[in-house]
């Protein structure tokens, strides 16, 4: 087990960085003609490394498990309990009922996009804004379509899960509408379909230095970036300097300053923005596990831990453009139960990042194809020569 206990608390200005980041607007067409970012994007940029810089140290504990056998026998027997878990008594609740919770409800619903944000008023009444709320949720997890609070709807609300919205201020139709959201298949991307510019396929990443972690951990996301990149034309490379990085990832607990505070164990697992602002929080309070063994399938199921290089592999195709996506198997679903490890990239997730990138496999397969025929040709063009030199010898 490795701990760390040191973090950082970013004020309010990466929040109003980040917010701007999610809501601004990169038309394909601009994307696609390898048009740097504007002047206003290269200013977000800016404010976001110096909002790095403007820090109040808190000390927090991050947790690493190296092994399984290395998980305390106390999370063998009893998982910690999910951030939302107090939910579950609401089972049955429908419009017209007044129960303590619904309020809770309602904020959750509000932070993942299904209540627009203009409504800020929640009541513990069962009401026709909640009701909506729970019907656009069903559809997007696959759920069957009430309307009413059902024990598979709370069973999928209890989940560990990104801290991304699903939906952005509440205008979105669900992931897999194919229309608000940009969707197309179930993949979705944030509004405006954002992405790094072309002339930057070659991505730097760096990580807190607060956060002083080993070498172990870092291979973790190393690997995780590799996933993205042998689909794609993009390259990472890891940076030293949190200050030249495209993409700066920290550890962090509770309220960190940007608005969408972490809730402790087992809740929101982690956040990151849109291109190109390149900012990946995860949350401090988990224990997580870089082994790479998938707990959920053991004797005894560990669901207390989070296997990170499944958070990272989902966390980072935020970073490059993607929106979450409703099919289950793909990287891009919103949840993940505690201790599953899910890494390998699906059609979906594939399909999506394509859209964006390109496919990464043709572009080196035709570096390769035209190495062949340089050296085809090199060698034809000197067995032509020695050919004629053989016949004027002779």
């Amino acid at each position: 087990m490795l701990r760390f206990s040191t973090t950082c608390h970013v004020y309010q200005l990466q929040h109003r960085v980040e917010k701007w980041s999610k809501c601004s607007i990169i038309t394909p067409d601009v994307v696609s003609s390898s048009f740097f970012p504007s002047k206003k994007m290269r200013f977000l940029q800016l404010l976001t490394l110096l909002s790095l810089l403007v820090v109040i140290v808190t000390p927090i504990s991050a947790t690493f498990y190296t092994n399984i056998s290395s998980i305390p026998p106390l999370h063998l027997l009893n998982a910690t309990r999910s951030a939302w878990e107090t939910f579950e008594k609401l089972t049955g609740c429908h419009v017209g009922d007044k129960a303590d919770g619904l309020s809770k409800l309602k904020q959750y619903f509000s932070r993942f996009g299904y209540i627009p944000a203009a409504v800020d008023n929640f009541t513990d009444d069962f009401d026709d804004v909640l009701q909506s709320a729970i019907t656009t949720y069903q559809k997007n997890f696959n759920l069957k379509v009430t309307g009413k609070l059902d024990a598979s709807t709370l069973g999928q609300i209890v989940k560990p899960r990104c801290g991304n919205p699903d939906m952005i201020d509440g205008t979105t139709s669900e992931m897999n509408a194919g229309k608000k959201l940009r969707t197309v298949a179930r993949y979705s991307f944030f509004p405006g379909k954002p992405q790094w510019p072309k002339r930057n396929r070659d991505l730097s990443y760096a990580f807190f230095p607060l956060n002083n972690l080993t070498e172990e951990v870092k291979q973790v996301f190393a690997r995780a970036f590799t996933r993205w990149a042998d689909v794609t034309p993009l390259n990472f490379t890891r940076s030293e300097s949190i200050l030249r990085a495209d993409i700066v990832i920290g550890f962090f607990a509770g309220d960190h300053g940007d608005g969408e505070p972490f809730d402790g164990p087992m809740g929101t697992l982690a956040h990151a923005s849109s291109p190109p602002t390149g900012m990946f929080h995860l949350d401090g309070d988990e224990d997580w596990l870089i082994s790479g063994e998938d707990v959920s399938r053991q004797i005894l199921p560990v669901t207390s831990v989070v296997d990170l290089e499944s958070v990272a592999v989902h966390e980072i195709g935020h970073l490059l453009g993607l929106g979450h996506s409703s099919v289950e198997d793909a990287i891009m679903y919103p949840a993940i139960s505690g201790g599953h490890r899910k890494v390998e990239l699906a059609k979906d997730d594939i399909e999506g990042i394509q859209h964006l990138y390109g496919d990464g496999g043709s572009n080196r397969r035709s570096e390769t194809s035209g190495g062949a025929e340089f050296w085809r040709g090199l060698v034809f063009s000197l067995s032509s020569i020695a050919t004629c030199i053989l016949l004027i010898c002779c």
